[in-house]
């Protein structure tokens, strides 16, 4: 049925009796999110639940506000939360390669290593003042002077006992040696000793070796009393100290003494000072190297007695919210950062840093689902950390060097993060059905709605986003009949009449650039005149493409007639997307036919210009045509159907009413009506299905009847289910209201014949044939005479055939013969 559309339909006002106020300034902010209660209710869901592998993935379209809405709520939750933990790496001191990371109460990382360091620097000032002190240099020379005499006991009576047998002890480089003496104490020259008779001479070796076992025994006897006193001045030395070290440590544990790995950890540094006092003795001035020299021994160390406060949770209040924007892997992993120096490249434990997922620890990450995909190593190592349960610093380059390299393994910290990530539909689909981890780490799903219901509530809430956003901006006030607009707006985007779009932020660009010419014009408010022109100006600044069109359409570069009537030619509707941007644009499609067997040939796909749904489209259409010209006789014919002009591909499937129009014309050979443009699907049946863009492909052809003369002969014929999506430019419902433009809308594609070409459709009779004077009658009768020539030409084939088959027969037999 053939429906003319009416003005009513071709617009949803929005009535200012809708809107209970003048301004914005009249009504409170948006503190909610509007139009996505299925997302909300997921996200509910995903951040309630404690358990593993119940992370979040919120899809949808750019612009809907999804970032917006998570770090809302992650602030309303977070609020109420526990800080979590500070985080510190300190020294291994059992294995220097393997840092220790020790947990503490929030805020106090800072002050534990305050403390350390004011310990530290105490006791290098304290230690060596008790090594310089009366009693411990008492204590000191007491011990000295007692292995002094008993060491001068052990040599002299050995030197007694040498005397007494003619020997005599001798100091060298190599140290003491024995040597044989004359009674009157001399010692004998090698030559002396030569001239000594063999008995004598034996007795001395005798004697020698002998005295060479007691000097043996006093040298062991004298080491081991050294290392004895050794042992006496380490134990002097550290209970000397220990008191004070002891004293320090104790003030700290103290701090800490339900932390076991604090508490072990002093107990650690506590024996390492104790076992290295020499470090903090004072240290004598050396003087200065040459270039050419060795280095002087470097002053002692004691970084291994620093904190690195890793993480400092100290002016948190609530559970950590961190938006990761650039998800590299040591941005969300942390490093181990490395200095210089003297050409080789140092580190120590001091230098770790954290990344995003240590300062989200025991809160929430947001992470932006292509830029993770996009970093390499950062998604695989996300998902390994959530299955471990544990966050890894690693160097993850290793492997790829040449030479192995050693550096930190600093101790994983446990991992208690609920990841959520941010992206588009597709992405979400594309992990779920490729990656089967994926499916088992991230459960839940939100997805977020580009569009919602245009109902009394949410047109009011569509106002709190604009007074939202003028708080935010510090924009001018809207008054209502702007509001208004903006609500017209939204449901352009939305391409529907009963709803609004969710893209938010398309919506916040309109409220800025209003504003602007508002404050152009000196108004004091923004008004419906500032959202027009801000709409224009807008417009005007991405439509170059399709005035450029405008242009050779006019120029008579692109053929499109809207005047007259042609066989086999119609006016189809489609839409260029460019971006920003997006226009209708019509199209000259062409169909001829003729006698042949080759049924309907898509020029384009023999091009390979047309796309999967085109393709489908033009089957689609060869059904519709067996179906409803063939039931008497076979659908014998060759036709082919293109879109003119066309220089890229071509797909979806919105043109197959107008080719089937074209198509028909073709056959009939009954021209059409060329001042009306046709867009709209078809099923077998003939049934008119909707389309998308229907607002800009009716605007993009009444631009091009505009170049002409509207006389109220020029229209667009669309699927009469896509009135709902009506919202169309002022312009052209005037043009529409004045009659100089036309609106049908069609449910079937028989609806459209009587006002494309002038005849009515014509009804199926009984006897399988249609009405004369009909449309359809002359289709029909035309397929006919088709098949009736390709019925003569095989009969003329058949006969060929028999007589070459007959001749042929007649000559094996004479052969015979």
């Amino acid at each position: 049925m053939l429906k003319k559309v009416k003005k009513a339909e071709l617009y949803n006002c929005c009535k200012i009796s809708e809107l209970p106020f003048n301004t914005t300034d009249e009504i409170s902010p948006l503190t909610e999110t509007i139009g996505q209660k299925r997302a909300l209710s997921a996200l509910e869901f995903g951040l309630g639940i404690d358990s593993h592998g119940f992370n979040i993935y919120i899809l949808g379209e750019s612009g809907t506000g999804k970032l917006t809405t998570i770090r809302t709520i992650l602030e309303d939750k977070a609020r109420n939360e526990p800080v979590p933990d500070d985080w510190c790496y300190v020294y291994n001191f059992k294995n220097p390669d393997v840092s220790r990371s020790l947990n503490m109460s929030p805020g106090t990382g800072v002050s534990f290593q305050k403390d350390m360091d004011e310990m530290i620097t105490t006791l290098r000032q304290e230690i060596p003042k008790i090594f310089e002190s009366k009693e411990y240099e008492k204590q000191r020379t007491d011990i000295l002077e007692d292995f002094q005499k008993k060491q001068k006991k052990h040599f002299s009576d050995l030197e007694e006992e040498v005397k007494k047998k003619d020997f005599t002890l001798r100091k060298t480089v190599s140290g003491l040696i024995l040597v044989p003496a004359k009674k009157t104490g001399e010692t004998l020259s090698e030559e002396e000793y030569d001239n000594l008779e063999p008995d004598v001479k034996k007795k001395v070796e005798a004697i020698g070796r002998e005295l060479q076992e007691k000097l043996d025994d006093v040298i062991r006897i004298v080491r081991e009393e050294e290392k004895k006193i050794k042992d006496l001045m380490r134990d002097l030395e550290r209970q000397a100290t220990i008191s004070s070290v002891d004293h320090r440590v104790d003030e700290i544990k103290s701090k800490h003494r339900d932390n076991e790995g604090i508490i072990s950890y002093l107990d650690e540094v506590k024996e390492d000072i104790l076992e290295n006092l020499e470090d903090f003795k004072s240290q004598e001035e050396q003087p200065q190297s040459l270039p050419f020299m060795k280095p002087q021994k470097s002053e002692p160390s004691f970084v291994k007695y620093k904190i690195n406060v890793f993480i400092n949770n100290n002016e948190k209040k609530g559970a950590p919210i961190v938006i990761e924007n650039n998800p590299t892997y040591y941005n969300l992993f942390g490093r181990v950062e490395h200095k210089l120096q003297y050409g080789v490249a140092m580190t120590d434990f001091t230098m770790i840093k954290a990344g995003s997922l240590q300062e989200a620890n025991g809160g929430y990450l947001v992470i932006d689902a292509l830029e993770l995909l996009k970093n390499i190593f950062s998604y695989d190592s996300l998902k390994r950390t959530i299955k471990e349960k544990e966050i890894k610093i690693e160097d993850v380059w290793e492997q790829y060097r040449l030479i192995s390299t050693v550096t930190l393994r600093p101790q994983a910290i446990p991992f208690n993060v609920k990841i959520i990530l941010v992206g588009n539909p597709r992405l979400y689909y594309l992990l779920y059905n490729l990656d089967e981890e994926y499916r088992e780490l991230f459960k839940v799903k939100a997805d977020y709605d580009n569009r919602m219901d245009r109902n009394a509530e949410n047109m009011l809430k569509y106002a709190s986003f604009v007074r939202t956003k003028c708080d935010e901006r510090n924009l001018q006030s809207f008054n209502r009949d702007a509001v208004a607009k903006i609500i017209e707006y939204g449901s352009r985007l939305a391409e529907h009449q009963l709803k609004l779009s969710a893209k938010f932020s398309e919506i916040a660009d309109l409220l800025r650039e209003a504003d602007h010419w508002s404050r152009i014009n000196k108004n004091k408010e923004v008004t419906a005149d500032d959202i027009e022109k801000a709409l224009q100006e807008k417009a005007y600044r991405s439509n170059k493409v399709d005035k450029k069109i405008l242009e050779a359409t006019e120029e008579g570069t692109i053929l499109i007639d809207t005047d007259g009537a042609v066989t086999g030619q119609v006016n189809g509707l489609s839409v260029l997307d460019l971006g920003d941007y997006r226009f209708g644009m019509p199209s000259r499609i062409t169909a001829k036919s003729y006698a042949g067997r080759a049924g309907i040939v898509n020029i384009e796909r023999e091009t390979k210009m047309s796309g999967k749904i085109h393709e489908k489209a033009i089957l689609t259409l060869t059904a519709y045509l067996g179906g409803k010209y063939a039931r008497q006789c076979s659908l014998s014919l060759t036709a082919s159907l293109t879109f003119e002009q066309l220089y890229g591909g071509v797909e979806g499937d919105s043109a197959t009413c107008a080719e089937v129009y074209a198509l028909l014309s073709s056959i009939s050979e009954v021209p059409i009506n060329q001042s009306y443009a046709i867009t709209g699907s078809m099923n077998q049946h003939g049934e008119v299905q909707p389309i998308g863009g229907v607002n800009e492909k009716i605007e993009g052809f009444y631009e091009v009847c505009k170049l002409g003369k509207l006389d109220g002969r020029h229209g667009v014929i669309i699927p009469r289910r896509n009135i709902i999506n009506l919202m169309l430019k002022s312009e052209v419902i005037e043009a529409v209201t004045e009659g100089t433009f036309n609106i049908f809308a069609i449910d079937n594609v028989e609806d459209g014949i009587k006002i494309l070409t002038g005849m009515a459709p014509g009804k199926l009779q009984r006897n399988g044939t249609y009405p004369k004077g009909t449309f359809n009658y002359l289709v029909d009768k035309r397929l006919r005479e088709l098949a009736d020539v390709l019925k003569g030409e095989k009969a003329r084939e058949n006969s060929n055939s028999y007589t070459n088959q007959k001749s042929a027969t007649s000559s094996r037999k004479g052969q015979k013969k």
